[in-house]
């Protein structure tokens, strides 16, 4: 049974609002490094650029995004570090 990604609780979570490409992708690489393989992070960013961003940065690490959610004009992205 999947588990529904907003259920799950990050071990870590970082607040990247007011930054711009490239601060918030710069500041998840920094937070996921120190974090154990399974671990989840939450980032929060209102670059409207983040999305896009973190999507290709995901692809590129080969980490998990899991989630991408937006709420008042801040997203919200849950991602599983797979190494």
């Amino acid at each position: 049974m999947a588990v529904d990604p907003k259920l799950l609780i990050p071990d870590k979570q970082i607040d990247c609002t007011g930054l711009f490409c490239p601060m918030p992708i710069v500041k998840t690489r920094e937070a996921i490094r120190d974090m154990e393989p399974g671990s989840l992070l939450a980032m929060l960013s209102d670059d409207p650029a983040s999305d896009a961003d973190m999507r290709s940065w995901s692809q590129i690490t080969g980490h998990d995004l899991l989630d991408v959610s937006r709420q008042d004009g801040v997203y919200r992205f849950l991602v599983r570090k797979t190494r």
